[in-house]
């Protein structure tokens, strides 16, 4: 392009669309500073959000009862899995070696990747970021998850173990 004067004029889109092959591998000041801002405005967009999520949730007053397993039918050492309080909520229930049973979200509190029950270590362990559990209480043993697994409420009733509702216990 030129001008009145016979100077010649660069078109915008040069600025931010090189025509040389060479400058392609380099990436203007510019250019990383604006994919910075919307980066960050992006990650604070989505913790408002989770924020005015939490802000606007409710406590759980009454639980529904669930019968999750027969007694009998588990041995010790062995697990049981199950959905409580929903049926997208992943919970295991424990046998323990020693015969007592114990019920938890299934998530990690990490990141929330499912945890399995080793019976040989009496724990549960999260093969994510090798975050390992109590089986007795879900507090936490090792590991970068910051707070215990929520427990669920059991009771037994002759044969049947039944869940009656989720504690969460923050340290």
């Amino acid at each position: 392009m030129a001008t009145k004067d016979g100077s010649s004029i660069k078109p915008l889109w040069t600025e931010e669309f090189s025509v040389y092959a060479s400058e392609d591998a380099y990436v203007l000041r510019r250019q990383f500073t604006k994919f910075l801002v919307l980066t960050s405005f992006g990650m604070l967009s989505g913790n408002a959000w989770i924020w005015a999520r939490s802000l606007v949730s409710e406590e759980r007053d009454v639980w529904p009862e669930a019968v999750i397993a027969r007694r009998s039918a588990l041995a010790p050492g062995t697990v049981k899995m199950f959905a409580y309080p929903e049926p997208d909520d992943p919970c295991i229930l424990v046998r323990r070696v020693d015969g007592s049973f114990a019920a938890f979200s299934q998530k990690c509190t990490h990141l929330s990747c499912a945890v399995y029950y080793a019976a040989e270590r009496d724990r549960l362990e999260c093969p994510c970021h090798e975050g390992y559990f109590s089986a007795a209480t879900g507090r936490v043993l090792q590991g970068p998850p910051p707070r215990p697994l929520p427990r669920v409420r059991i009771a037994e009733r002759g044969d049947v173990i039944v869940a009656l509702g989720m504690v969460s216990e923050e340290p």
